[in-house]
């Protein structure tokens, strides 16, 4: 016989008093635990055909340690297209007390504009310095940084090189630009001198928004060109079915900088791995979680490259694609 202040219990008692009193040990623990960390997924574009990217960001997010839903949360935006709603969405990322942000191009300023204090992870297809983001690339200052895939002038000649490959009887290429892109100018003038390095005519056509297009196309036949390039920027990612489609229409060979196009029906691309550059800014915001500052990361360029074909679009095309293409090819869409 035991006694509890003054009160006798028996044994088999006391031993079920003290095991209840345990197991709620554990559920008062948990309950003090701070909650998971919370990130903010800011994308221009529509979620459907991004899922490759969301998987790339999520291997760079477990390599520092943070698993999805596990011991970290995400909010997903999508701003389908429509630039307009990326404030909006910016907006309601900060309004929900989120740690750490990573955006894409044109989501990058709405969520700057958003927040002057949450850390921000960009990947972007253009010069940050140049644009404005960041105040050098080895110390970005502020509250961004991230992974930035320029294109470079040798970029340019690799692309027009495979496009000379694949129809090596044009000799007139059209580059088609957005002029609203920082370095549409600096871009004219490097996709020229590398045309001209291997005899081909470029000539640039310009397109600010997607209500262009269709003149932009007309005035591409007119010239007569053969083949076509396809620049860089927001407008050309958000927009790149409508440009496949045109491009279709004309029968006109294209390349592009990014397999986003070619996944929806483009012929070719050349350019920065995109997944290599999620999962490199999965890898920055473990790093921000686990208390390095934005200010002081170097933004990072592009590491690693790849040459995607799509062989359908080529047989629709009635393009013979070399198999010394085809080899080098990292993938091959059937």
């Amino acid at each position: 016989m035991l006694c509890l202040r003054g009160q006798p219990v028996r044994r088999r008692e006391f031993i079920t008093l003290v095991g209840g009193a345990a197991t709620g040990w554990p559920l008062a623990a948990r309950a003090q635990q701070p909650p998971m960390p919370l990130i903010g997924f800011l994308r221009s574009t529509e979620q459907n055909g991004t899922e490759q990217l969301v998987s790339a960001f999520l291997q760079g997010l477990n390599e520092t340690g943070y698993v999805e839903r596990q011991n970290v949360a995400i909010e997903y935006r999508w701003g389908n297209g429509d630039a307009a709603r990326l404030p909006d969405l910016a907006a309601d990322l900060v309004a929900r007390q989120v740690a750490v942000i990573v955006a894409n191009g044109v989501a990058v300023k709405p969520a700057l504009a958003a927040t002057t204090t949450i850390p921000i992870v960009f990947v972007i297809g253009i010069d940050p310095v140049r644009s404005g983001l960041v105040s050098s690339l080895n110390r970005p200052g502020g509250n961004v940084t991230g992974v930035s895939i320029l294109t470079t002038e040798d970029l340019h000649a690799k692309r027009l090189e495979i496009l000379h490959e694949l129809v090596p009887q044009t000799t007139v290429v059209a580059a088609l630009l957005d002029p609203n892109v920082v370095e549409s100018e600096i871009l004219a003038s490097s996709i020229e001198a590398a045309a001209r390095a291997i005899g081909l005519r470029i000539v640039i056509v310009k397109a600010g928004d997607q209500h262009k297009f269709d003149a932009a196309f007309s005035a591409i036949r007119q010239f007569g060109a053969g083949a076509l390039l396809v620049g860089g920027g927001a407008l050309f990612v958000t927009q790149r079915r409508q440009i496949v489609d045109l491009a279709a229409r004309q029968a006109l060979p294209a390349i592009y900088m990014t397999r986003d196009s070619v996944d929806v029906g483009g012929l070719i691309s050349y350019g920065p791995s995109q997944r290599d550059a999620y999962r490199r800014a999965g890898v920055y915001v473990g790093r921000i979680l686990h208390g390095a500052k934005a200010a002081e990361l170097p933004v990072e360029l592009p590491t690693k490259y790849e040459l995607v074909i799509n062989l359908k679009t080529a047989k629709a095309l009635g393009l013979a694609v070399l198999p010394t293409l085809l080899t080098r090819a990292d993938e091959v869409i059937e």
